[in-house]
């Protein structure tokens, strides 16, 4: 009899063991689980923090060097003179006045009357004069490097000194007395570092690389 009662008293206790067990297993279970939920948050927070702390614009804000004009259908007149290129282009490239050939240290683009001319890039009018043999010319100062000028205009819209912005509309183009079977042009020429290059080279370029 006392055999039975003492087992019929450890039945009960080990049931309570196995139930206190349970749950307590079931608690760290959910604990754990829970301080890896917040571990993982904590650590995506961080690096999210991070990565926007540190990040980086990726878009360049250093200008590039653009066309004299807006209007895609205008082509080139009268090629640069490059004394590197072929002897048709160097033909092509040359201006007859008065029997005299002399070689072009611009390009003259045409194709309309009278569309817009505007300015390269950025910069400061240090001269607007009228030629008698290439018209109205702008010329406009852009950095310690680069000078850009527009010649054989119609009419300009700027006067020295003035402040001009990359795209601003500065004049018109027109004819020349040195070139008339062009018709209505631009005679745009591009000076680096107080030489003549060829435009062509440098378009889309950025300032930096020039």
């Amino acid at each position: 009899m006392k055999n039975r009662k003492l087992k019929s008293n450890i039945v009960p206790i080990i049931y309570g063991l196995v139930a206190i067990l349970g749950i307590g297993s079931a608690y760290l279970i959910e604990n754990m689980l829970n301080n890896a939920v917040f571990k993982e948050e904590d650590h995506y927070g961080y690096v999210s923090e991070t990565i926007t702390e540190e990040e980086v614009p990726v878009v360049n804000t250093e200008p590039t060097l653009i066309r004299p004009y807006n209007d895609t259908e205008l082509k080139i007149l009268k090629n640069y003179y490059d004394y590197k290129a072929d002897e048709t282009s160097q033909q092509n490239a040359l201006i007859y006045h008065e029997n005299t050939y002399m070689q072009n240290s611009g390009i003259a683009y045409g194709g309309k009357d009278n569309f817009d001319v505007i300015a390269i890039l950025d910069g400061e009018v240090v001269e607007v004069k009228n030629d008698k043999l290439l018209g109205n010319i702008v010329q406009i100062k852009h950095n310690e490097k680069i000078i850009s000028v527009y010649q054989s205009l119609s009419e300009t819209n700027v006067k020295k000194g003035d402040t001009i912005k990359q795209g601003q509309v500065i004049g018109k183009s027109g004819t020349s007395n040195i070139s008339k079977d062009l018709g209505s042009h631009l005679l745009f020429e591009l000076i680096i570092n107080g030489t003549t290059v060829n435009p062509e080279d440098y378009y889309d370029k950025l300032v930096n690389e020039i």
